[in-house]
This record gives structure tokens, sequence and C-alpha cells, in this order.
């Protein structure tokens, strides 16, 4: 028998410390059944490594048909290194776009990202930069417009995420750290992207599940979140008469860098269990949603918020 301790929270934030039975099959057991899917695990860093990561997510649907949704679009797409990124990225290209990546300094990760979509026929570029800095999110259109003439779609996901048990614990840098990253990112980028972007183009920023449950520590990523919805809701009424669609996707417990950079390794073989789904989502099973908001199936959809997250919150 292999007995293992694991902390986490429960959804009203209570301290769930319990020995769990995990057999030979993978099960573990304390008031519920879930299956040991992730190891435990923690990166020391921001951003996360995809390539590192145990098991590697799973971000391409070999079965999924292409219908050209997005045959001669260009989109630029934050974080699409890695995690919901990549996944997102590479279901672009199967839908006939071609996709600007650009992420901070997770080079192999962009690099594996680039050769499978090479592989696939598809076609990308790669920006290495931080987004927190405004003069990079102009360079980065600005690469776009040089690079592929024009620009269709923009996807606002780059985000980091720190576990602190207080506010107390936050510090100062730390709040303005994650801010910037999470929401002046986005602003700059989409301020920059409009002089661009022509009537028919779509924005998608991507929020969270903690932004409507609350977590009782990640206090400073759920505001940066929050604001994300707040920013989605004003700019789609402030462009729909533009015909520039803006919505956000708010996923829940994805296995993706984000998890093993930001939680106690401890965490980590529970993620998700809590959900009706009992398990957590696999990147490439948000990737349909980012194909639907960019295409003209949602010519009538704006400023809304997209959940997706195995039923642990009904929004």
């Amino acid at each position: 028998m292999d007995y293992k301790y694991y902390h986490s929270k429960d959804n009203n934030g209570k301290e769930d410390y319990g020995l769990k039975y995990i057999d030979k099959y993978g099960y573990g057991y304390q008031c519920t059944k879930y299956k040991i899917k992730f190891p435990e695990q923690h990166q020391n860093r921001q951003p996360g490594m995809e390539y590192v990561m145990d098991p590697k997510p799973i971000f391409d649907n070999p079965n999924y048909k292409a219908a050209g949704k997005l045959e001669g679009k260009v989109a630029i797409i934050t974080g699409g290194d890695s995690g919901i990124g990549r996944a997102v990225a590479i279901s672009y290209v199967k839908e006939g776009a071609k996709v600007v990546i650009v992420y901070f300094d997770e080079h192999k990760d962009a690099d594996d990202t680039k050769h499978y979509i090479h592989s696939l026929g598809g076609e990308c570029l790669l920006i290495a930069g931080d987004v927190k800095n405004k003069r990079f999110c102009d360079y980065v259109v600005k690469e776009t417009i040089d690079h592929y003439g024009k620009l269709d779609i923009l996807v606002n996901n780059a985000g980091v995420q720190f576990q602190q048990k207080s506010l107390l614990d936050i510090s100062d840098e730390q709040f303005d750290y994650t801010m910037k990253t999470n929401i002046y990112s986005m602003f700059y980028l989409t301020k920059s992207a409009l002089k661009e972007m022509q009537p028919g183009a779509s924005i998608i920023n991507v929020t969270s599940i903690t932004t409507f449950m609350g977590e009782p520590e990640l206090i400073d990523y759920v505001t940066s979140k929050g604001a994300i919805v707040g920013f989605t809701r004003s700019l789609a009424t402030n462009l729909a008469d533009k015909n520039i669609r803006v919505n956000a996707i708010a996923p829940g417990y994805v296995w993706t860098p984000l998890q093993p950079a930001c939680w106690d390794a401890k965490k980590i073989p529970t993620l998700g269990y809590d959900a009706p789904m009992k398990r957590a989502g696999e990147p490439y099973e948000l990737a349909p949603m980012f194909i639907y908001l960019a295409s003209e199936d949602a010519s009538y959809t704006t400023g809304q918020v997209m959940h997706i997250n195995g039923g642990l919150y009904k929004g």
C-alpha cells in the first residue's frame, strides 16, 4: 500500500489535510475517489516550462476535422508557446490561419510548437519578449503587419499566478508584476492591435474560473482576471458599432505549465478532482471555443464570457 499526505483547500477555503490511499491502479481515496493523473511536481519559475511536465499536456486532437473556418486569417496569440496558447495556435493553423506566437523566454517550448505547426504544413512567426512593456507590444503588432500584412484575431492569453497563503504575504512587487503581466499587457497590445484591425476582427481574452468562485491563495491573480472581465465587456460595447467582437474565455483547472509553476507540489495530484467531471481539463479541449469566437460562426457574439471547467462553475 502506498500512502501519501496531500494538502489542498476545499471550495470554502477550508484546509484539507488528509491521508489518501493510492491503490495499484493509481486511484486515490479520501472522501471521494479520483484518478492520480499528475504526480507531485513544482517549477520554481514563471512562466512554467511545458517540456519538463509529467505527463505532457495534450495540446492537439488528432480526430478534429477542420473546416477552413479561419482560412486566410492572421492571429496573434500571447503565451502561444505552451499550454492553452499552444493548443489554440495549432487549432488555428488547422483551420487555415497564420499565427504569431508571442512568448517570454520559453524558447524550447516555442520551438517545439513551431516545429509541430510546420509538420502540419502551417506557418507561424515566433516573437520573444516581455508583454509588460508597451514598446514590445507595439513591436509585436508592427512585426505581424510587416510579415503578414494584416491582423484579424488577437488572443490575449499570457498570464502568471503565484500561490500565497495570505494577502499579507503578497509583496508590492508581486502584485505589480501580476497586474502588469495579466491586464496591463492586454491593454497595451489591444490598443496597438486596434489600429490595424478591420470590421469582422475578433479579440479573445483569457480570464479564469477563479474570478467567479474566488481562490483564497491567488488574490492578486483573481483581481487581475476580474479586471479582464470588465475590460472585455466594456470594450465589446465600445467596439460593437465597428463590428469588432470582444469576448473572453474562463478556463477551470487545465493541465498547463501555469499549474506546476504556481502550486505547491502536493496539490498537483488532486488538480481538478472537485469538479463534477472529477478531473482537470487538457488544453486541446478549450481550442474549439477559441475557434468559434474567432470565426464568422460567432458573428453575433460579443461581450460574453465562455466557461469551460468540467462543471465546477455554472456560468
